[in-house]
């Protein structure tokens, strides 16, 4: 089940690009890592167990809305 609580407490933040990758613990204590795209209309959010992987997605994503 996917965690849907909107009042994440994120450490840690880094801009690349238009997209915000940041670091916080999932309701079990668990360090999880997310990207997500602050383009109007673009809606890419996605969350990684690994801030290498989250830092990558954010390096490779071409916003769909132009």
């Amino acid at each position: 089940m996917k965690e849907t609580c909107a009042n994440r407490r994120f450490r840690n933040v880094l801009r690349i690009g238009p997209v915000r990758v940041g670091t916080y613990y999932d309701g079990r204590g668990q360090e999880k890592h997310t990207a997500a795209c602050t383009a109007p209309r673009c809606g890419f959010s996605t969350d990684y167990d690994g801030r290498a992987a989250a830092e990558l997605a954010a390096r490779t994503h071409r916003c769909p809305v132009r």
